[in-house]
Protein backbone atom coordinates (compact mmCIF):
# COMPACT_ATOMS: atom_id res chain seq x y z
CA UNK A 1 0.00 0.00 0.00
CA UNK A 2 1.45 3.46 -0.69
CA UNK A 3 2.10 6.10 2.17
CA UNK A 4 0.19 8.90 1.83
CA UNK A 5 1.95 12.01 2.50
CA UNK A 6 1.80 15.47 0.60
CA UNK A 7 4.98 16.91 2.12
CA UNK A 8 8.28 16.71 0.31
CA UNK A 9 11.67 16.64 1.84
CA UNK A 10 13.11 20.04 2.69
CA UNK A 11 14.20 22.08 -0.66
CA UNK A 12 15.07 25.30 -0.78
CA UNK A 13 12.05 26.29 -2.47
CA UNK A 14 12.60 30.37 -1.77
CA UNK A 15 11.97 33.33 -4.13
CA UNK A 16 14.51 35.09 -5.92
CA UNK A 17 15.96 38.20 -4.31
CA UNK A 18 14.53 40.27 -7.51
CA UNK A 19 10.87 38.89 -7.10
CA UNK A 20 10.38 38.19 -3.04
CA UNK A 21 12.46 41.47 -1.64
CA UNK A 22 10.48 44.15 -2.52
CA UNK A 23 7.33 42.36 -1.51
CA UNK A 24 7.82 40.46 2.05
CA UNK A 25 6.64 41.55 4.94
CA UNK A 26 7.85 42.22 8.23
CA UNK A 27 8.02 38.99 9.73
CA UNK A 28 8.50 36.84 6.63
CA UNK A 29 11.73 34.75 6.63
CA UNK A 30 14.37 35.95 4.32
CA UNK A 31 14.87 34.01 1.71
CA UNK A 32 17.67 31.35 1.47
CA UNK A 33 18.68 30.86 -1.79
CA UNK A 34 19.62 32.59 -5.23
CA UNK A 35 18.99 32.91 -8.33
CA UNK A 36 20.94 35.06 -10.56
CA UNK A 37 19.59 33.99 -13.86
CA UNK A 38 16.39 34.97 -13.00
CA UNK A 39 17.62 38.56 -12.04
CA UNK A 40 19.40 38.71 -15.29
CA UNK A 41 15.60 38.93 -16.80
CA UNK A 42 14.09 40.77 -14.37
CA UNK A 43 12.57 43.47 -17.05
CA UNK A 44 10.88 40.99 -18.87
CA UNK A 45 9.37 39.71 -15.40
CA UNK A 46 5.76 40.65 -13.81
CA UNK A 47 6.29 42.66 -10.94
CA UNK A 48 6.04 40.84 -7.26
CA UNK A 49 2.26 42.41 -6.71
CA UNK A 50 0.87 41.64 -10.09
CA UNK A 51 2.79 37.96 -10.39
CA UNK A 52 0.26 37.59 -7.08
CA UNK A 53 -2.56 38.86 -8.27
CA UNK A 54 -2.41 36.78 -11.25
CA UNK A 55 -2.04 33.59 -9.63
CA UNK A 56 -4.74 34.44 -7.66
CA UNK A 57 -6.94 34.81 -10.61
CA UNK A 58 -5.61 31.22 -11.42
CA UNK A 59 -7.39 29.97 -8.23
CA UNK A 60 -10.83 32.17 -9.29
CA UNK A 61 -10.70 30.55 -12.94
CA UNK A 62 -10.09 26.92 -11.98
CA UNK A 63 -12.97 27.13 -9.11
CA UNK A 64 -15.36 29.18 -11.29
CA UNK A 65 -14.71 26.23 -13.92
CA UNK A 66 -15.58 23.76 -11.31
CA UNK A 67 -18.77 25.53 -10.50
CA UNK A 68 -19.93 26.57 -14.03
CA UNK A 69 -21.64 23.40 -14.56
CA UNK A 70 -23.88 23.71 -11.79
CA UNK A 71 -26.45 25.46 -13.25
CA UNK A 72 -26.81 23.35 -16.30
CA UNK A 73 -27.24 19.85 -14.43
CA UNK A 74 -30.47 20.66 -15.11
CA UNK A 75 -30.19 21.63 -18.62
CA UNK A 76 -28.08 18.04 -18.86
CA UNK A 77 -30.85 16.15 -17.12
CA UNK A 78 -33.74 17.84 -19.48
CA UNK A 79 -31.27 16.51 -22.76
CA UNK A 80 -29.59 13.32 -21.75
CA UNK A 81 -32.99 11.80 -19.10
CA UNK A 82 -30.43 10.87 -16.48
CA UNK A 83 -31.62 10.99 -12.23
CA UNK A 84 -30.75 13.09 -9.75
CA UNK A 85 -28.27 11.18 -8.26
CA UNK A 86 -25.99 10.96 -11.81
CA UNK A 87 -25.77 14.67 -10.78
CA UNK A 88 -24.17 13.86 -7.35
CA UNK A 89 -21.91 11.23 -8.77
CA UNK A 90 -20.50 13.36 -11.43
CA UNK A 91 -19.80 15.87 -8.43
CA UNK A 92 -18.09 13.36 -6.53
CA UNK A 93 -16.08 12.58 -9.08
CA UNK A 94 -14.58 15.72 -9.29
CA UNK A 95 -13.55 15.63 -6.05
CA UNK A 96 -12.40 12.62 -6.41
CA UNK A 97 -10.20 13.95 -8.82
CA UNK A 98 -9.42 16.90 -7.37
CA UNK A 99 -8.12 14.34 -4.57
CA UNK A 100 -5.77 12.49 -6.80
CA UNK A 101 -4.61 15.44 -8.17
CA UNK A 102 -3.60 17.15 -4.97
CA UNK A 103 -1.99 14.00 -3.28
CA UNK A 104 -0.36 12.77 -6.09
CA UNK A 105 0.86 16.21 -7.43
CA UNK A 106 0.35 18.56 -5.02
CA UNK A 107 4.45 18.74 -4.33
CA UNK A 108 4.99 18.20 -7.63
CA UNK A 109 5.81 21.95 -7.96
CA UNK A 110 8.81 21.95 -5.17
CA UNK A 111 10.51 20.12 -7.01
CA UNK A 112 10.37 21.08 -10.71
CA UNK A 113 9.04 24.74 -10.61
CA UNK A 114 5.69 26.64 -10.23
CA UNK A 115 5.25 27.98 -13.50
CA UNK A 116 5.56 24.15 -15.54
CA UNK A 117 3.21 22.68 -13.23
CA UNK A 118 0.46 25.90 -13.68
CA UNK A 119 1.35 25.62 -17.25
CA UNK A 120 0.78 21.94 -17.71
CA UNK A 121 -2.52 22.75 -15.20
CA UNK A 122 -4.10 25.14 -17.58
CA UNK A 123 -3.46 23.26 -20.86
CA UNK A 124 -5.36 20.35 -19.14
CA UNK A 125 -7.92 22.71 -17.86
CA UNK A 126 -7.86 24.11 -21.63
CA UNK A 127 -9.03 20.46 -22.45
CA UNK A 128 -11.49 19.70 -19.88
CA UNK A 129 -13.54 22.78 -21.52
CA UNK A 130 -13.19 21.56 -25.17
CA UNK A 131 -14.89 18.55 -23.35
CA UNK A 132 -17.32 20.13 -21.86
CA UNK A 133 -18.10 22.91 -24.64
CA UNK A 134 -18.65 19.19 -27.48
CA UNK A 135 -20.29 16.52 -24.71
CA UNK A 136 -22.97 14.66 -25.84
CA UNK A 137 -23.71 12.64 -22.95
CA UNK A 138 -22.81 11.80 -19.47
CA UNK A 139 -20.03 10.09 -20.42
CA UNK A 140 -17.78 13.00 -21.87
CA UNK A 141 -19.10 14.80 -18.85
CA UNK A 142 -17.60 12.59 -16.52
CA UNK A 143 -14.03 12.85 -18.42
CA UNK A 144 -14.30 16.58 -18.41
CA UNK A 145 -14.53 16.07 -14.38
CA UNK A 146 -11.76 13.98 -14.14
CA UNK A 147 -9.03 16.24 -16.28
CA UNK A 148 -10.78 19.42 -14.33
CA UNK A 149 -10.05 17.68 -10.98
CA UNK A 150 -6.45 16.23 -11.51
CA UNK A 151 -5.31 19.52 -13.25
CA UNK A 152 -7.07 21.45 -10.13
CA UNK A 153 -5.53 19.70 -7.64
CA UNK A 154 -2.32 19.72 -9.29
CA UNK A 155 -2.74 23.08 -9.14
CA UNK A 156 -4.09 24.69 -6.15
CA UNK A 157 -1.00 23.46 -4.16
CA UNK A 158 1.62 25.39 -6.72
CA UNK A 159 -0.65 28.15 -6.82
CA UNK A 160 -1.01 28.60 -3.14
CA UNK A 161 2.75 28.43 -2.08
CA UNK A 162 3.53 30.14 -5.21
CA UNK A 163 1.92 33.24 -3.70
CA UNK A 164 3.13 32.41 -0.33
CA UNK A 165 7.03 32.63 -1.92
CA UNK A 166 6.41 36.22 -3.28
CA UNK A 167 4.60 37.83 0.00
CA UNK A 168 3.66 35.32 2.64
CA UNK A 169 1.21 37.77 4.84
CA UNK A 170 -0.83 38.54 1.75
CA UNK A 171 -0.41 35.20 0.07
CA UNK A 172 -2.05 33.97 3.23
CA UNK A 173 -5.09 35.43 3.42
CA UNK A 174 -5.39 34.85 -0.61
CA UNK A 175 -5.14 31.31 -0.02
CA UNK A 176 -8.18 31.78 1.98
CA UNK A 177 -10.16 34.20 0.15
CA UNK A 178 -9.91 33.42 -3.27
CA UNK A 179 -11.81 29.79 -3.58
CA UNK A 180 -14.71 31.96 -2.32
CA UNK A 181 -14.44 34.08 -5.00
CA UNK A 182 -14.43 31.51 -7.59
CA UNK A 183 -17.00 29.63 -6.43
CA UNK A 184 -19.39 32.13 -6.45
CA UNK A 185 -18.03 33.86 -9.70
CA UNK A 186 -18.41 30.21 -11.57
CA UNK A 187 -21.59 29.56 -10.27
CA UNK A 188 -23.47 32.68 -11.00
CA UNK A 189 -21.65 33.64 -14.42
CA UNK A 190 -22.69 30.36 -15.74
CA UNK A 191 -26.40 30.77 -14.53
CA UNK A 192 -26.50 34.21 -16.09
CA UNK A 193 -24.85 32.83 -19.17
CA UNK A 194 -27.11 29.97 -19.59
CA UNK A 195 -30.43 31.90 -18.93
CA UNK A 196 -29.68 35.21 -21.32
CA UNK A 197 -27.18 34.15 -23.67
CA UNK A 198 -27.18 31.69 -27.00
CA UNK A 199 -25.49 28.13 -26.86
CA UNK A 200 -25.76 27.68 -23.02
CA UNK A 201 -24.24 24.29 -22.91
CA UNK A 202 -21.27 25.93 -25.06
CA UNK A 203 -20.23 29.15 -24.53
CA UNK A 204 -19.87 29.51 -20.69
CA UNK A 205 -17.31 26.69 -21.22
CA UNK A 206 -15.75 28.90 -24.56
CA UNK A 207 -15.62 32.15 -22.63
CA UNK A 208 -13.24 30.12 -20.02
CA UNK A 209 -11.14 28.67 -22.48
CA UNK A 210 -10.18 32.24 -23.42
CA UNK A 211 -9.49 33.21 -19.87
CA UNK A 212 -7.31 30.30 -19.75
CA UNK A 213 -5.13 31.16 -22.65
CA UNK A 214 -4.79 34.86 -21.55
CA UNK A 215 -3.68 33.39 -17.74
CA UNK A 216 -0.99 30.49 -19.55
CA UNK A 217 0.50 34.03 -20.88
CA UNK A 218 0.69 35.62 -17.49
CA UNK A 219 2.27 32.33 -16.05
CA UNK A 220 5.15 32.50 -18.72
CA UNK A 221 5.58 36.18 -17.85
CA UNK A 222 6.36 35.38 -13.86
CA UNK A 223 9.21 34.55 -12.19
CA UNK A 224 10.12 31.85 -11.34
CA UNK A 225 10.02 31.49 -7.39
CA UNK A 226 11.80 27.76 -7.07
CA UNK A 227 14.87 25.76 -7.31
CA UNK A 228 14.67 22.70 -9.23
CA UNK A 229 15.71 19.92 -7.70
CA UNK A 230 16.12 16.10 -7.75
CA UNK A 231 13.22 14.39 -6.71
CA UNK A 232 10.10 15.11 -9.26
CA UNK A 233 9.21 11.35 -9.51
CA UNK A 234 9.66 10.37 -6.35
CA UNK A 235 6.92 13.21 -5.08
CA UNK A 236 4.55 11.47 -7.16
CA UNK A 237 4.48 8.78 -4.45
CA UNK A 238 1.07 9.92 -1.88
CA UNK A 239 2.20 10.04 1.61
CA UNK A 240 0.51 11.97 4.76
CA UNK A 241 3.36 13.29 6.33
CA UNK A 242 3.26 16.07 8.63
CA UNK A 243 6.09 18.26 9.82
CA UNK A 244 6.39 18.20 13.11
CA UNK A 245 5.43 22.05 13.38
CA UNK A 246 1.89 22.10 11.79
CA UNK A 247 0.75 18.54 13.47
CA UNK A 248 -1.33 20.09 16.35
CA UNK A 249 -2.74 22.88 14.40
CA UNK A 250 -3.76 20.39 11.46
CA UNK A 251 -5.45 18.41 14.62
CA UNK A 252 -7.04 21.65 15.35
CA UNK A 253 -8.21 23.02 11.91
CA UNK A 254 -9.40 19.51 10.20
CA UNK A 255 -12.38 19.15 11.67
CA UNK A 256 -13.26 22.87 10.59
CA UNK A 257 -12.27 22.93 6.96
CA UNK A 258 -13.88 19.04 6.69
CA UNK A 259 -17.30 20.47 8.27
CA UNK A 260 -17.12 23.84 6.17
CA UNK A 261 -16.94 22.17 3.18
CA UNK A 262 -19.29 19.45 3.68
CA UNK A 263 -21.90 22.63 3.61
CA UNK A 264 -20.31 23.67 0.08
CA UNK A 265 -20.89 20.10 -1.06
CA UNK A 266 -24.78 20.44 -0.09
CA UNK A 267 -24.69 23.46 -2.02
CA UNK A 268 -22.77 22.45 -4.67
CA UNK A 269 -25.11 19.13 -5.31
CA UNK A 270 -28.20 19.56 -3.78
CA UNK A 271 -28.68 23.13 -4.01
CA UNK A 272 -29.97 24.17 -7.48
CA UNK A 273 -32.50 21.71 -6.75
CA UNK A 274 -33.54 23.08 -3.20
CA UNK A 275 -33.40 26.63 -5.04
CA UNK A 276 -35.63 25.77 -7.84
CA UNK A 277 -38.36 23.65 -5.62
CA UNK A 278 -38.36 26.33 -2.83
CA UNK A 279 -38.66 29.40 -5.49
CA UNK A 280 -41.07 27.38 -7.64
CA UNK A 281 -38.79 28.59 -10.66
CA UNK A 282 -37.42 26.55 -13.28
CA UNK A 283 -34.92 29.31 -14.10
CA UNK A 284 -31.26 28.29 -13.95
CA UNK A 285 -30.00 31.60 -12.50
CA UNK A 286 -31.77 30.31 -9.26
CA UNK A 287 -29.53 26.68 -9.24
CA UNK A 288 -26.70 28.38 -9.34
CA UNK A 289 -27.75 31.25 -7.09
CA UNK A 290 -27.32 29.16 -3.58
CA UNK A 291 -24.10 27.98 -4.40
CA UNK A 292 -23.26 31.76 -5.18
CA UNK A 293 -24.71 33.60 -2.27
CA UNK A 294 -22.78 30.54 0.15
CA UNK A 295 -19.03 31.29 -1.72
CA UNK A 296 -20.16 35.14 -2.36
CA UNK A 297 -20.38 35.84 1.53
CA UNK A 298 -17.84 33.24 2.63
CA UNK A 299 -14.80 35.65 0.46
CA UNK A 300 -16.56 38.53 1.94
CA UNK A 301 -16.64 37.68 5.57
CA UNK A 302 -12.70 36.47 5.23
CA UNK A 303 -11.63 40.09 4.01
CA UNK A 304 -13.67 41.53 6.75
CA UNK A 305 -12.27 39.38 9.57
CA UNK A 306 -8.65 39.19 8.09
CA UNK A 307 -7.34 40.82 10.65
CA UNK A 308 -8.94 39.03 13.66
CA UNK A 309 -6.96 36.47 15.61
CA UNK A 310 -7.24 32.63 13.43
CA UNK A 311 -8.28 31.28 16.53
CA UNK A 312 -11.08 33.90 16.87
CA UNK A 313 -12.28 33.44 13.43
CA UNK A 314 -12.51 29.63 12.85
CA UNK A 315 -14.69 30.28 16.57
CA UNK A 316 -16.97 32.65 14.82
CA UNK A 317 -16.77 30.22 11.78
CA UNK A 318 -18.08 26.82 13.68
CA UNK A 319 -21.02 29.28 15.58
CA UNK A 320 -22.44 31.24 12.23
CA UNK A 321 -22.21 27.88 10.13
CA UNK A 322 -24.29 26.39 12.96
CA UNK A 323 -26.33 28.71 13.04
CA UNK A 324 -26.58 29.18 9.65
CA UNK A 325 -27.34 25.85 8.65
CA UNK A 326 -30.26 25.67 11.39
CA UNK A 327 -32.16 28.51 9.60
CA UNK A 328 -31.99 26.99 6.51
CA UNK A 329 -33.34 23.66 7.81
CA UNK A 330 -36.19 25.86 9.07
CA UNK A 331 -36.71 27.03 5.63
CA UNK A 332 -36.38 24.31 4.14
CA UNK A 333 -39.29 22.37 6.63
CA UNK A 334 -41.37 25.77 6.19
CA UNK A 335 -41.03 25.88 2.08
CA UNK A 336 -39.59 29.63 2.45
CA UNK A 337 -37.45 30.91 -0.22
CA UNK A 338 -36.44 33.81 1.87
CA UNK A 339 -35.30 31.86 4.92
CA UNK A 340 -33.56 29.39 2.88
CA UNK A 341 -31.55 32.72 1.13
CA UNK A 342 -31.05 34.08 4.46
CA UNK A 343 -29.82 31.11 6.53
CA UNK A 344 -27.02 30.13 3.30
CA UNK A 345 -25.64 34.06 3.62
CA UNK A 346 -25.04 33.19 7.11
CA UNK A 347 -23.68 29.53 6.55
CA UNK A 348 -21.77 31.71 4.34
CA UNK A 349 -20.07 33.30 6.71
CA UNK A 350 -19.32 30.26 8.77
CA UNK A 351 -18.10 28.80 5.49
CA UNK A 352 -15.26 31.98 4.62
CA UNK A 353 -14.56 31.95 8.33
CA UNK A 354 -13.92 28.38 8.94
CA UNK A 355 -11.79 27.84 5.97
CA UNK A 356 -10.10 31.30 6.72
CA UNK A 357 -9.61 30.11 10.10
CA UNK A 358 -8.22 26.76 9.49
CA UNK A 359 -5.35 28.00 6.90
CA UNK A 360 -3.91 30.47 9.06
CA UNK A 361 -3.81 28.24 11.88
CA UNK A 362 -1.40 26.05 9.93
CA UNK A 363 0.17 27.59 7.21
CA UNK A 364 2.37 30.53 8.79
CA UNK A 365 3.72 27.80 10.63
CA UNK A 366 5.00 25.90 7.77
CA UNK A 367 8.20 26.49 6.36
CA UNK A 368 8.75 27.91 2.53
CA UNK A 369 9.42 24.52 1.78
CA UNK A 370 7.20 22.69 2.69
CA UNK A 371 4.34 24.94 1.91
CA UNK A 372 3.37 23.21 -1.10
CA UNK A 373 2.89 20.33 0.87
CA UNK A 374 1.04 21.51 3.37
CA UNK A 375 -1.60 23.64 1.20
CA UNK A 376 -2.39 20.37 -0.19
CA UNK A 377 -2.92 18.60 2.88
CA UNK A 378 -5.37 21.16 3.78
CA UNK A 379 -7.41 21.18 0.41
CA UNK A 380 -7.79 17.08 0.58
CA UNK A 381 -9.22 17.38 3.74
CA UNK A 382 -11.41 20.14 2.46
CA UNK A 383 -12.30 18.30 -0.67
CA UNK A 384 -13.29 14.65 1.59
CA UNK A 385 -15.56 16.95 3.42
CA UNK A 386 -17.28 18.43 0.11
CA UNK A 387 -17.16 14.83 -2.20
CA UNK A 388 -17.59 11.81 0.22
CA UNK A 389 -21.12 13.46 2.15
CA UNK A 390 -22.51 14.50 -1.44
CA UNK A 391 -22.29 11.40 -3.57
CA UNK A 392 -24.07 10.14 -0.39
CA UNK A 393 -26.90 12.58 -0.56
CA UNK A 394 -26.84 11.85 -4.06
CA UNK A 395 -28.32 7.65 -3.03
CA UNK A 396 -30.34 9.09 -0.70
CA UNK A 397 -32.40 11.10 -2.47
CA UNK A 398 -32.89 8.54 -5.25
CA UNK A 399 -32.94 5.20 -3.13
CA UNK A 400 -34.43 6.63 0.23
CA UNK A 401 -35.75 9.69 1.22
CA UNK A 402 -35.92 12.29 -0.71
CA UNK A 403 -34.92 15.45 -1.60
CA UNK A 404 -36.19 17.80 1.24
CA UNK A 405 -35.71 14.72 3.43
CA UNK A 406 -32.13 14.30 2.20
CA UNK A 407 -31.59 17.73 2.74
CA UNK A 408 -32.32 18.24 5.88
CA UNK A 409 -30.26 15.14 6.87
CA UNK A 410 -27.50 16.44 5.35
CA UNK A 411 -28.31 19.84 7.20
CA UNK A 412 -28.30 17.89 10.80
CA UNK A 413 -25.02 15.50 9.58
CA UNK A 414 -23.10 19.00 9.03
CA UNK A 415 -24.65 20.67 12.26
CA UNK A 416 -23.03 17.68 13.88
CA UNK A 417 -19.68 17.90 12.60
CA UNK A 418 -19.77 21.94 13.47
CA UNK A 419 -20.04 20.89 17.10
CA UNK A 420 -17.15 18.71 16.94
CA UNK A 421 -15.28 21.01 15.60
CA UNK A 422 -16.09 23.61 18.47
CA UNK A 423 -15.27 21.06 21.42
CA UNK A 424 -12.46 19.84 19.41
CA UNK A 425 -11.27 23.73 19.60
CA UNK A 426 -12.78 24.73 23.03
CA UNK A 427 -10.73 21.74 24.43
CA UNK A 428 -6.95 22.78 22.43
CA UNK A 429 -7.55 26.37 23.57
CA UNK A 430 -7.77 25.12 27.15
CA UNK A 431 -4.64 22.46 26.81
CA UNK A 432 -2.64 25.40 25.46
CA UNK A 433 -3.45 27.41 28.07
CA UNK A 434 -2.37 24.45 30.67
CA UNK A 435 0.66 24.60 28.82
CA UNK A 436 0.99 28.40 29.18
CA UNK A 437 0.40 27.86 33.41
CA UNK A 438 2.88 24.78 33.54
CA UNK A 439 5.52 27.10 31.49
CA UNK A 440 5.08 30.14 33.66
Amino acid sequence: MANLSVVSAPTSTTAPASVRTPARRAGAPAPTGSAPAVTGARRRRLPPTAALYALASLTISFLAASSAPTPLYAVYQAEWGFNPITTTVVFGVYAVAVLVGLLTLGKLSDHVGRRPVLLAALAAQAVSMVVFATAGGVPELMLARVVQGLSTGAALGAIGAGMMDIDRPRGTIMNAVVPGMGTATGALVSGLVVQFLPAPTHLIYLALLAVFAVQAVAVLAMAETVTPKAGALASLVPEIKLPRSVRGPVLVAAPVLFAVWALAGLYGSLGPSLARQLTGSTSVVFGGLSLFVLAAVAALSVLVLRRAAARTVMLTGILALIAGVAVTLAAISDSSAVGFFVGTAIAGVGFGSGFQGGIRTVMPLAEPHEASGVLSLLFVISYLGMGVPAVAAGFLVVHASGLTATAQEYGAAVIALAAAALLGLLRGGRARRARTAATA
